[in-house]
């Protein structure tokens, strides 16, 4: 590998993992309620497990209210199942047409284990981060042996993916510090 495919490679990975962390955050309550709580819960639908999001139209009316409008009425038993099974804890309301969930505030000790959850997340990403750095020195040290690169070369491809690894974990601390303060906040 030369530098310039050391330096993508490495890129492309950070960025995914810092995707991730983003993903996990989305899902994680806060007081406020967000279509993000139930994007991602699986709906066994005709035999295929497949995204709420994908069924039906997901709205938030009001600050503690998520609305879910199925595109088929047929799958409104499916989707209570489905929340009900869901690690989201909250209870579905079905009307026939559409359910609602109700966001309860939540209390002081629950905001702290979600505080406590999202510090995790993020440690994850950050060693995840780190692992990927360890891997693109790696490739830029085999480069060096392989006469791809000069030392001094290498040492400026290390370089370039600390700086990487720096812009990354930064964006990681900036995603929990948000989510933290949205959790606490209310």
């Amino acid at each position: 590998m030369d530098r310039d495919e050391i330096l993508l490679d490495c890129e492309e990975r950070m960025e995914k993992a810092s995707h991730v962390l983003t993903e996990q955050l989305k899902g994680l309550r806060t007081g406020r309620a967000n279509p993000g709580l139930v994007d991602s819960i699986r709906v066994d639908y005709y035999g295929s497990p497949t995204p709420l999001k994908q069924l039906a139209n997901i709205s938030v009316p009001e600050p503690q209210q998520i609305v879910i409008r199925p595109f088929d009425a047929g799958v409104l038993g499916d989707i209570v199942k489905a929340i009900q099974a869901s690690d989201v804890g909250l209870a579905p309301n079905n009307d026939g047409k559409v359910v609602r969930l109700n966001i309860p505030p939540l209390s002081t000790e629950r905001r702290k284990q979600l505080v406590a959850r999202v510090k995790e997340f993020a440690e994850e990403s950050r060693v995840s981060i780190r692992n990927i750095r360890r891997d693109a020195n790696k490739h830029a040290d085999q480069a060096e042996k392989d006469k791809v690169l000069s030392e001094d070369e290498r040492n400026d491809l290390k370089e370039s993916i600390q700086e990487l690894t720096k812009k990354y974990e930064g964006k990681i601390n900036e995603s929990a510090a948000s989510k933290e303060k949205d959790i606490m906040d209310e």
